[in-house]
C-alpha cells in the first residue's frame, strides 16, 4: 500500500493488541470502539479517536474485529450508506479479521461491492494465535482475497502476523480458520477428558501432560492451553462460547459440500453444553469444567 494509513474498529483483547502493532510499525491508525476505556487506552499508546465507524470512510483500510459478522454489519451501516452516496476511493479494502461464516462473508463482500459501485473489496483475514500471538505480532493468519489485493495488503498483515498465507478467494480465509478452531476446540476438549480422568482416578494431570508432550499427543494445543487446563484457570484470554459458533461454522461449510466432520458435530453439543452451565464468558479451558459437571452430574444419577 502506497500509504501506512488504516482504520480499526473492535480494539478488544485481540484487536486493541493487533491496531498497537501497527502503530508500531508506524502506521497512522484511526481506531473506534463501542466501549471508551478501550479507546482511551488506544490513544494513549498513539492512535486517533474515531468519533464513530462512518467517519473511516476515507481510510484506504478498514479492519473490522468484531465478535461477528452480524456485529460489523451493524457497525458498518452508516458507513456503507455513506459510500451508497458518494462512493470511496477505489481499492479501498475492508478487512474482516474475526471469525465469520465463510458462506456470510461471501455476501458481505457482494453488498460492499455494489453500495461502493465496485469502488470497495472486501478480504477476509481471520486470525489464530491468542492475546499472545496479538501482542508480540505472530498471529496466523488466513486470508481470503484476490492476489493482488492479498500482495496490496501483505505490508499491513506483516505487522500482525508470523505466518501470513492466502488461502484463495473471499470466503477461505474464514474456512481456514474454521479448520483451525475445528483442531483447537477438539483437541482441548480431548484433552479437558483426559485430564478429567486421570485426576479422578488419582494422577497428577500436570504430571500427565508433561509425559504426553513429549510423545505424539504433544501439540501446540497442549503447550497453550494445557498449564489452565491442568492449574483450572478459568480466566478468560478469549470467551469459550465463540468456540461453539466457530464449530458451528465447520458444519455450515460442510453441508454444502458434503464432508462428514463427526467431531465437529461432538464439539458443537459439548460448547452448546458449556453456554448452558453458563460458563460461556470464561476462557476455552473452561470446557474442563463443563466435563467435570457432566461427570458430577453422572454420578449423581447412578446414586
Amino acid at each position: 500500500m502506497n500509504e501506512k494509513r488504516a482504520g480499526f474498529v473492535g480494539l478488544g483483547l485481540m484487536g486493541g493488541r493487533m491496531a498497537v502493532n501497527l502503530l508500531k510499525a508506524g502506521w497512522t491508525v484511526t481506531g473506534w470502539n463501542r466501549s471508551t476505556a478501550a479507546l482511551d487506552d488506544f490513544a494513549a499508546r498513539g492512535g486517533i479517536r474515531a468519533a464513530d465507524v462512518a467517519a473511516l470512510r476515507d481510510q484506504p483500510v478498514i479492519i473490522f474485529m468484531l465478535p461477528d459478522l452480524s456485529y460489523i454489519e451493524d457497525a458498518a451501516r452508516e458507513l456503507l450508506a455513506g459510500w451508497a452516496a458518494e462512493p470511496p476511493t477505489p481499492g479501498t479494502a475492508v478487512v474482516v479479521m474475526s471469525s465469520v461464516s465463510p458462506a456470510a462473508v461471501k455476501d458481505f463482500g457482494a453488498r460492499v461491492a455494489a453500495v461502493s459501485r465496485g469502488n470497495a473489496v472486501v478480504v477476509d483475514a481471520p486470525v489464530s494465535g491468542g492475546t499472545k500471538g496479538a501482542e508480540e505480532g505472530t498471529l496466523a493468519i488466513m486470508a481470503g482475497a484476490e492476489e493482488r489485493d492479498f500482495q496490496r495488503l501483505l505490508p499491513l498483515f506483516n505487522t500482525m502476523g508470523g505466518t501470513v498465507r492466502r488461502l484463495g478467494p473471499l470466503g477461505s480465509g474464514s474456512l481456514a480458520k474454521a479448520c483451525n478452531q475445528l483442531i483447537v476446540g477438539t483437541t482441548t476438549a480431548a484433552l479437558a477428558e483426559a485430564a478429567e480422568l486421570a485426576e479422578r482416578s488419582g494422577m497428577d494431570v500436570a504430571a500427565l501432560y508433561e509425559v504426553l508432550g513429549g510423545g505424539l499427543a504433544g501439540s501446540r494445543v497442549l503447550d497453550v492451553v494445557g498449564p489452565r487446563l491442568a492449574a483450572k484457570d478459568y480466566e478468560p484470554t478469549g470467551p469459550a462460547k465463540f468456540m461453539h459458533k466457530d464449530l458451528s461454522f465447520v458444519l455450515e461449510s460442510a453441508a454444502a459440500v458434503d464432508a462428514a466432520v463427526p467431531m465437529a458435530s461432538a464439539g458443537v453439543e459439548l460448547y452448546a453444553e458449556l453456554k448452558r452451565q453458563g460458563l460461556g464468558d470464561l476462557d476455552l479451558a473452561a470446557v474442563r469444567q463443563t466435563i467435570a459437571n457432566l461427570c458430577d452430574h453422572q454420578t449423581a444419577q447412578t446414586n
